[in-house]
């Protein structure tokens, strides 16, 4: 939403500066370079051929802010419970304390199990 504001409300101009039928610069946030008589033909210092055009892109200038008291009551009671189930939706477990993670067991030599031929059936 705030690109869109942004983009909407952008403004700038296009400058573009021709020496007879030919661009010679385009700027678009910058000044446009003019060729200042120093042309490359002769023809073109004889007469006044040069001429600037500026093209203004306007954004748009009013934007119409509301604030939460703006409301009508059914409205900011609606806002306040979506945010409030929103948030609440979020809440975190507190972390469970794990007694036996860093318990090692002993390393075993025989299978007592296999030895003394005790299976569970």
């Amino acid at each position: 939403m705030a690109f869109v504001v942004l983009f909407s409300t952008l403004s700038f101009t296009v400058e573009s500066h021709y020496c007879g039928d030919y661009l010679i610069d385009t700027a678009v946030f910058t000044k446009v370079k003019v060729c200042g008589g120093n042309t490359i033909d002769q023809e073109f210092t004889m007469k006044d051929c040069c001429k600037h055009e500026v093209e203004v892109v306007k954004g748009q200038d009013k934007l119409k802010l509301n604030t939460f008291d703006d409301l009508d009551i059914q409205h900011q009671l609606f806002l306040t419970s979506f945010t409030y189930s929103y948030v609440s939706l979020f809440v975190t477990l507190p972390k469970q304390v794990v007694l036996h993670e860093e318990y090692r067991p002993p390393n075993l030599i025989l299978d007592i199990q296999v030895l003394d031929e005790t299976f569970l059936i």
